[in-house]
C-alpha cells in the first residue's frame, strides 16, 4: 500500500522552497510530482516595461549565485539584435568573471550537498573557502554577488594588473585550501555511502529527458555550450568535464573538477588579456528576433527576446537549467529511499529563484 507525503516547501535542506509530492512504498519512492510557484516573480514581464538598458540590471537579479552569467546571456542577445562588435579585452574580462562566479556557485553547492548528509564541519569549511572567490570579485568590481560588470557592448569595469594580482593570488590560496577539503569531500567512506549509486539517470534517459550542467556531463555525456566558443572560449582550450556513472557522486565529481578548471581558465584569460576598450559605443534600438545560449554552473541557459525597434523589448523569454534539470530529478527519485531524496535534489544544485523568475 503507498501513501502520499509533501516533501516541502519547508525543509531543513532546501534552501529555496520546491515541494515535491512523492508516492511512498513503505521508504521507497514510487513516483514524484513537483509543485512550483512559491517564490514567482513576474521579472519577464517588468523586463518588458523598462527600457533596454535598465533591463541588464534587472536581469541580473534573475538569480544571485550565477548573475554574471545572466547578465552576460542578455547582453549577448541585445549585441546579436543591434549587431554589435565587442572588444576584445572585453570578451576575456567576461569569461574571468563568468568562471570566477561558476566557482563561487559549485562551492556554495559543495557546501549545502554535505549540509544535507550532516557534514557540517565540511560544509562550513567549504563556505570559508568560498570567500577566497568572493573577495577576488569584490577587489574587481566592488560588489561579491550582483557584479554589475557586465553592459551591452562589453563591460563596465577593468581589471588593473594590481586586481589581476590579488585575483592570483586568491586562486593560489583557493587551491591550496580546497584540496584538502575535496578529498575529505570525495573520499571519505560516509559520503561514498550517501552519494554512491543513489540517484542514478544514464546518458541516454538523462539527453531524452533535456538535461543540462552536470546533471547531464555526471551521466558521460559531453555537452557543454562553452565548447561553440562563445566570450573568449574558443581561443582558451576548453574541454568539458565528463563522468560517466550518472548518480549523486557523479554529478558530485563533476563539480569538484569544474572548479579546478574555471581556477585554470580565469589564470589563462588574465595572462593572455588583450589591450584595448571596454566598450563598443552604439545607437539606437533593438529590433528582430534573437535566441541565445550560455553555460551557466547549472547547465545552459536559454534566452529570448523580441525587439520592436522601440527602447522597450516585446518579449523576453528566459529558461533556466534547474527547469531542464527538474524532469531528470523526479526519475533519479524513482527507486531511491525517503532519506536519499534530500541528497538526490541537492545533487542537480536547483535554484528555484531561477526557475520562477
Amino acid at each position: 500500500m503507498s501513501m502520499l507525503v509533501p516533501f516541502g516547501p519547508q525543509h531543513p535542506v532546501l534552501p529555496e522552497p520546491l515541494q515535491l509530492r512523492l508516492e511512498l512504498n513503505d521508504e521507497k519512492v514510487v513516483s514524484a510530482v513537483p509543485v512550483v510557484g512559491y517564490v514567482h516573480r513576474g521579472l519577464e514581464k517588468l523586463a518588458e516595461q523598462k527600457d533596454f538598458i535598465q533591463d541588464t540590471f534587472l536581469i541580473e537579479r534573475v538569480c544571485g549565485i550565477c548573475s554574471f552569467m545572466h547578465s552576460m546571456a542578455y547582453s549577448m542577445g541585445i549585441e546579436e539584435l543591434m549587431g554589435i562588435q565587442i572588444p576584445d579585452r572585453a570578451r576575456y574580462l567576461r569569461v574571468v568573471w563568468a568562471e570566477l562566479h561558476r566557482m563561487h556557485s559549485h562551492l556554495l553547492a559543495l557546501g549545502l550537498l554535505a549540509d544535507a548528509f550532516g557534514f557540517e564541519n565540511l560544509f562550513y569549511t567549504i563556505w570559508k573557502i568560498r570567500e577566497e572567490i568572493m573577495d577576488a570579485m569584490e577587489c574587481t568590481t566592488g560588489a561579491r554577488v550582483m557584479l554589475g560588470s557586465c553592459c551591452i557592448g562589453g563591460v563596465r569595469k577593468d581589471i588593473s594588473p594590481e586586481q589581476a594580482k590579488f585575483v592570483l593570488e586568491k586562486l593560489a590560496n583557493f587551491e591550496k585550501m580546497f584540496k584538502r577539503s575535496s578529498e575529505v569531500l570525495m573520499g571519505d567512506y560516509s559520503v561514498k555511502e550517501r552519494l554512491v549509486g543513489v540517484g542514478v539517470i544514464d546518458g541516454k534517459k538523462a539527453y531524452e529527458l533535456g538535461a543540462v550542467g552536470p546533471s547531464l556531463r555526471g551521466s558521460g555525456i559531453a555537452k557543454d555550450h562553452r565548447m561553440t566558443g562563445y566570450a573568449a572560449y574558443g581561443e582558451l582550450g576548453f574541454e568539458p568535464v565528463v563522468e560517466n556513472d550518472g548518480d549523486c557522486y557523479a554529478r558530485t565529481m563533476v563539480r569538484v573538477r569544474e572548479l579546478y578548471q574555471s581556477m585554470n581558465l580565469v589564470r589563462e584569460a588574465l595572462a593572455r588579456l588583450p589591450e584595448g576598450e571596454l566598450k563598443t559605443p552604439f545607437k539606437g534600438n533593438p529590433s528582430g528576433e534573437a535566441a541565445v545560449r550560455v553555460e551557466q554552473p547549472r547547465g545552459e541557459v536559454l534566452y529570448y527576446m523580441r525587439g520592436n525597434g522601440s527602447d522597450k523589448l516585446d518579449r523576453l523569454r528566459i529558461r533556466t537549467p534547474t527547469f531542464a534539470n527538474i524532469a531528470p530529478l523526479l526519475t533519479m527519485l524513482v527507486g531511491c529511499n525517503l532519506p536519499d531524496v534530500a541528497v538526490i535534489i541537492l545533487s542537480i544544485d536547483p535554484c528555484i529563484s531561477c526557475t520562477e523568475r
